[in-house]
């Protein structure tokens, strides 16, 4: 089951010659394409260990890997936005925490995801990692239930 060209409109980022890193935060460079998958439920994995934003007091960078789980339903990112976009956090001034409600927040009104989760491994400072955790499932499904049962269950070993 191949790609059409005409489900490929709107992917503009993938493929260019001429990418140009954004310099300050931009959500706006997100892309999405259609999930052919829709009556299946799986999950897509994203690892960026690349991640850096700006401490909001110090001005210091904080460095981390980002991971991102989401149970598409009719949208998915695509990947080089989702590069892109977690570039443009690097001027970014914020908190670990806010940063990974954000990237959730943005990608949720991205797509619309039955359920996501985001996670930072950030790197310690000071003697002190912190590893923020957030999600979401749709309200009102069975998805619902699965963002309390992560949520309550993240960081058991």
């Amino acid at each position: 089951m191949t790609r059409e060209i005409e489900e490929l409109g709107g992917i503009t980022l993938l493929g260019s010659q001429k990418t140009q890193y954004p310099s300050t935060y931009t959500p706006a460079i997100l892309e999405a394409f259609d999930n052919k998958h829709q009556n299946n439920d799986y999950f897509v994995k994203f690892i960026c260990p690349e991640f850096t934003s700006l401490c909001p007091m110090t001005g210091q960078p904080d460095f981390a890997t980002i991971h991102i789980r989401y149970i598409p339903d009719i949208k998915m990112v695509e990947s080089k936005s989702l590069k892109l976009y977690l570039f443009s956090f690097r001027n970014h001034g914020d908190f670990h925490e806010d940063c990974v409600n954000i990237i959730m927040k943005d990608l949720i009104a991205l797509m619309q995801p039955k359920y996501i989760e985001v996670f930072g491994e950030f790197t310690p400072r000071g003697g002190i990692a912190i590893h923020p955790f957030a999600n979401y499932g749709r309200p009102n499904t069975p998805f619902e239930k699965l963002a309390q049962e992560r949520l309550f269950k993240h960081d058991m070993q």
